[in-house]
């Protein structure tokens, strides 16, 4: 869990991208809010498909109620939306600009973390991973309303 407040949400801006951990490749799933521009959410995956962006967005669903989803074109995200019924649309420029900038923070930061803090265990679950990136959203979002 991320926070403990209660966040006002309006729309969930949701995007994915690729991070080197290690040796391997995996994908960062990330949800801002419009307004304040606090991470809603952060996963990781091996994949990249319709039913992890379905699972990643019915999370956001539980965590915060229903609210339109805006992406970039990626052709997992409208066929989850329709799944799961709820509006999709794609990002407008100002949207696109602040997931790729909240984006590129966390890529920077998640690289040097791995980079002083590399996973040495064989078949790693990427859990420590996953536990920064929580630690890391809790406190950038602390940070913002400071």
């Amino acid at each position: 869990m991320l926070s403990s407040r209660k966040i006002s949400v309006t729309e969930f801006i949701i995007d994915e991208t690729i991070i080197k951990v290690g040796s391997e490749y995996i994908w960062l799933w990330i949800a801002i809010e419009n307004d304040n521009r606090e991470i809603l959410q952060i996963s990781i995956s091996k994949e990249r498909n319709m039913f992890v962006a379905e699972r990643f967005i019915q999370s956001l669903i539980r965590k915060y109620g229903e609210h339109p989803v805006s992406t970039d074109g990626g052709t997992w995200y409208p066929q989850a939306c329709r799944f799961l019924k709820i509006k999709h649309n794609l990002h407008s420029a100002f949207e696109k600009s602040i997931i790729e900038r909240t984006i590129q923070y966390i890529k920077d930061r998640t690289e040097y973390f791995d980079d002083y803090f590399p996973c040495r265990k064989s078949k790693c679950k990427l859990q420590h991973i996953q536990k920064w990136l929580d630690l890391f959203v809790s406190h950038h979002n602390n940070n913002l309303l400071s």
